[in-house]
């Protein structure tokens, strides 16, 4: 299996690519089949699914970017970690708590994700 750190940025990276083509390219690499993504806002299953929740986000948040947080722990194939989401180089509008799962062949399984802060309405 790949380094998890590695799969986290990669999984992070796709957050941040705004070209749909080149943006489902990167989930295809990264993402198992059936892997799942859920969060208190919903849940996706599946490369398409998951493409399709990154893109609303973006639409969301536009011109803001993923980063990491400071917080990032691993075991076997686990990893959990903070992440910002803000403009660039900025303060972060949203931040979350994800743990990631990867499979045997090293891609996105699993995410569990957490909104530790939002933005009010």
């Amino acid at each position: 299996m790949s380094d998890i750190r590695t799969l986290v940025e990669r999984y992070l990276a796709v957050w941040n690519e705004t070209d749909p083509q080149a943006r489902r390219a990167l989930v295809d690499a990264l993402w198992a089949e059936d892997g799942s993504y859920t969060d208190p806002l919903g849940e996706a299953v599946g490369r398409e699914a998951f493409d399709a929740t990154v893109g609303a986000v973006q639409g969301q948040f536009p011109g803001l970017v993923f980063s990491p947080g400071p917080v990032f722990d691993t075991h076997h194939d686990l990893a959990r970690f903070t992440w910002h989401l803000g403009p660039a180089g900025g303060e972060p509008l949203v931040v979350g708590f994800d743990v990631l799962v990867a499979d045997a062949e090293g891609r996105v399984a699993s995410v569990f994700g957490f909104l530790d802060r939002v933005p009010s309405a």
